[in-house]
């Protein structure tokens, strides 16, 4: 199979969907890797690399994208990227179609077979492909929300572990999964005070004997989630449907109950945003204050840090691209209930029950296509 990859054109994402040890593994397997010239600079991989790893170079994106069998990319394509679709192109990728429907209408007018990273799913309902960047994402929300919470940036002026005679920051947590988990060992580590909220009584127990006496668990409603954020200085959305639209958790009237200068961070941005008051903003211009909260809505957090992000990333993508690739989509979807679970359009088809919901189209089973 003849596999692609080109430089990331969002705002500020220097991840890169494959690497040169990537390449090797393709290219040992007997396959023609194409990559375009300068894709990997930003996650520290010079072109050289990738040409000793096996890999041809092409300076033209749109030649990567023309000749192909499958594109893997990092994040979803752009409007510019739409008109370079061709039949059967497999896409392997972030694609976020519940919060996007001019991308899912134009996949599926592509005919494309488009393989998404976040709907991939094991046999234990674990997210394979989501959460090394959720683990980041989790990690970067309190590093980044520590930051804004600097009065410089609009925030209130408090540090998140105090010091000796001074009080500690609150930080609530919207949500116990992989970002939770992992927003919520950073906050504790720096010593914050914590609270995290979840529906999944198994998953505060989870995290209250991992945390212990460091954290507060509260079940997730209405009432316990104002009474948590009314007094925070720092919130987190980590709320994920996988595939689907997120929940709406952080009403907008809590804003007016919130301390002037708190911070907002929706994680859940990608998938539409756990806020009422949220939109999707940039690495160049991250933050937008609304009732005097400040909220940081990037919608692709892990590209700040692109060097960690892309080994993390293709560490988990590799193995199921390389299924993808050994005889084909049909033939991997066949054998794997697990690669089949990530394919959410198939050749003019829109086969992910929860993109379906959030957009009102027809559903169609992909085993039924192929």
């Amino acid at each position: 199979m003849k596999i692609g990859c080109v430089k990331e054109i969002k705002n500020n994402e220097f991840r890169v969907g494959l690497t040169p040890d990537n390449v090797k593994a393709y290219v040992a397997a007997g396959h023609h890797v194409y990559i375009e010239a300068g894709a990997g600079v930003g996650s520290g991989f010079a072109d050289d690399e990738y040409v000793h790893a096996g890999a041809s170079l092409l300076d033209n994106p749109a030649d990567v994208w023309q000749l192909v069998d499958m594109m893997i990319k990092v994040k979803e394509p752009l409007e510019s990227e739409y008109p370079l679709f061709h039949d059967g192109l497999i896409l392997y990728t972030y694609l976020h179609l519940a919060a996007d429907k001019p991308q899912t209408d134009a996949l599926l007018a592509g005919k494309v077979k488009a393989v998404a990273y976040e709907t991939i799913q094991e046999v234990d309902r674990s997210l394979p492909c989501l959460a090394p960047m959720s683990q980041i994402a989790g990690r970067l929300s309190i590093q980044e929300g520590a930051k804004y919470l600097e009065k410089r940036f609009g925030g209130e002026g408090v540090l998140l572990a105090g010091v000796p005679g001074t009080p500690k920051a609150n930080v609530v947590i919207l949500g116990g999964g992989t970002v939770g988990a992992n927003a919520c060992k950073i906050a504790v580590g720096m010593g914050a005070n914590v609270t995290i909220l979840d529906i999944n009584l198994k998953r505060l127990e989870l995290l209250d004997n991992l945390f212990g006496a460091h954290i507060q668990t509260l079940v997730s409603n209405d009432s316990n989630v104002e009474r948590a954020v009314r007094d925070a200085d720092l919130v987190i959305g980590s709320v994920l449907v996988p595939g689907g639209t997120t929940p709406q958790l952080f009403k907008r009237r809590y804003l007016r109950e919130m301390k002037n200068g708190a911070v907002f961070v929706d994680v859940a941005i990608d998938q539409g945003g756990c806020g009422e008051s949220s939109h999707v903003t940039t690495h160049d211009d991250p933050v937008f204050v609304e009732e005097g909260v400040v909220h940081y809505c990037v919608g692709n957090m892990p590209g700040a840090v692109p060097r960690t992000s892309t080994i993390a990333l293709t560490n988990a993508t590799l193995r199921y691209g390389l299924e993808i690739a050994k005889d084909g989509l049909e033939e991997a979807v066949k054998r794997s209930a697990v690669v089949a679970s990530g394919v959410n359009t198939y050749l003019g088809k829109l086969t992910n029950k929860n993109v379906a919901l959030a957009h009102g189209y027809e559903y169609t089973d992909v085993l039924e296509l192929v």
